[in-house]
């Protein structure tokens, strides 16, 4: 199609979606076609977003556009792997290093997992930055090497290349700056093009709700998640999903190398407690649907698979494969750092630890991106002393700020991080993590 016939027809369909029609599956495969190979301009494309973020899609018409940006580059295909295979999706939260466990943990359990992930911007860290602290990992295989890593080892985490899913790259650019990137057609089907073209047959979502979250009501986390399933078993998946709280930080670590170590701890059966119960129910999900199995026996194969040391060192086998030095990891754990610890002024219950708030701290320190093109201080973080209901008195450790660059800042950012946390008389209602479960 010619430069200016593309641009008339793509007049024509944003005409039809302005006035609330419902778009047919040609039409937005061949819009989807036209701006990937530039026939089709931003502003145009622009224009498509913000009609679908007033309008609307159909639960068709995102299925239609998840496919032709899935089709937008190439699909991986693991038919040549004998195991079933199954990955997890995060919307993303403070202190999230929970793919660091599920999947390797899955993989444990006997379920391939082939996971393309990301990196941070703003308060999310990512996992690929997480997994880059450890020396030597890289988190950049291309195509050939991923699916290497993945029949050699059962699991790879690696960023999504170039080659996959290129519409959803140059359309996500635009809604960042459009103004357009909370609507739940154009999150779906961002979020199931690449893990389609990824090729998993099972897919778990974790959409999280709260102030460290990007859905902020549960009624959001409830369409989004609903939506995700919905499309993926359309679309020939299995699907689960689970809504889950996000207005404390997730665990005690939030930052990159103290979160991949506290993500290990865990691998090891340390650090139990609520976050370590959501990463089993999660891989639980995956091998159950992978491997069509009643819950119950996933979740206590995946329990099974953490006390006899079977999930830590499927992990370590995936580091090895992609070229990380663990003893190396160990040893950066021990280099010095600029440190301030705050501590309660009163005696009480921690009632609430605001994850918005910590987030940005830690952002603040250097543990995150404010845009795409800032270094990351790997060491830099807030890790926490208490968590939401527990006890503390006068003088107790609340959390402690660390950064390796230079001791300025570190202050002011305490002092931020303190009005995160509300200590009150009495101890608050116990509150779940899962709130919801779409199985």
């Amino acid at each position: 199609m010619c430069y200016n016939t593309a641009m008339t027809a793509a007049k024509l369909l944003l005409d039809k979606k302005r006035e609330g029609h419902a778009l047919g599956s040609a039409e937005i495969r061949e819009f989807v076609t036209g701006f990937t190979r530039g026939e089709i301009p931003d502003y145009q494309m622009s224009a498509f977003a913000m009609a679908v973020c007033c309008r609307g899609m159909t639960p068709r018409e995102t299925a239609d556009l998840t496919d032709a940006m899935m089709r937008s580059g190439v699909t991986v295909d693991w038919r040549d792997v004998p195991l079933p295979t199954a990955d997890k999706h995060s919307t993303g939260g403070v202190g999230d290093k929970l793919s660091l466990v599920v999947q390797p943990l899955a993989a444990a359990c006997g379920v391939a997992v082939p996971s393309l992930t990301g990196r941070g911007l703003g308060i999310t860290g990512g996992t690929a930055d997480k997994l880059e602290t450890i020396p030597g990992y890289n988190a950049a295989l291309s195509l050939d090497a991923f699916k290497r890593v993945v029949s050699e080892v059962g699991v790879s985490m690696t960023v999504q290349t170039e080659e996959i899913c290129p519409a959803d790259r140059k359309l996500y650019a635009l809604r960042d700056v459009t103004g357009t990137v909370a609507s739940i057609p154009l999150i779906c089907s961002s979020i199931l093009s690449k893990k389609w073209a990824e090729g998993a047959g099972t897919l778990v979502f974790d959409v999280k709700v709260g102030s460290g979250a990007f859905m902020k009501t549960r009624e959001e986390a409830h369409e989004l998640a609903t939506a995700l399933v919905t499309s993926s078993r359309a679309a020939g998946r299995k699907a689960a999903a689970l809504v889950t709280d996000m207005d404390a930080p997730l665990g005690f670590a939030v930052g990159n190398v103290n979160e991949v170590a506290e993500a290990i701890a865990m691998l090891n059966g340390e650090r139990p407690g609520a976050v370590l119960d959501l990463c089993v129910e999660e891989a639980a999900l995956m091998v159950s649907l992978a491997r069509d199995l009643p819950l119950d026996e996933a979740r206590a194969m995946c329990l099974a698979r953490l006390a006899d040391g079977a999930a830590f060192a499927k992990f370590a086998q995936m580091v090895a494969a992609q070229g990380g030095d663990l003893d190396r990891f160990a040893r950066l754990r021990e280099a010095p750092t600029f440190k301030f610890r705050i501590q309660a002024m009163k005696s009480g219950f921690v009632a609430a630890i605001d994850a918005d708030r910590v987030g940005r701290v830690a952002l603040a320190l250097g543990a995150g991106r404010e845009r795409a093109g800032d270094r990351i201080d790997p060491l830099a973080g807030v890790t926490l002393s208490v968590q939401v209901g527990d006890r503390v008195a006068v003088g107790a450790p609340l959390a402690t700020l660390e950064k390796s660059t230079a001791p300025e800042g570190l202050e002011k950012a305490a002092a931020e991080l303190y009005k995160a946390f509300r200590v009150e008389p009495a101890a608050p209602e116990p509150k779940p993590l899962v709130i919801e479960r779409i199985v």
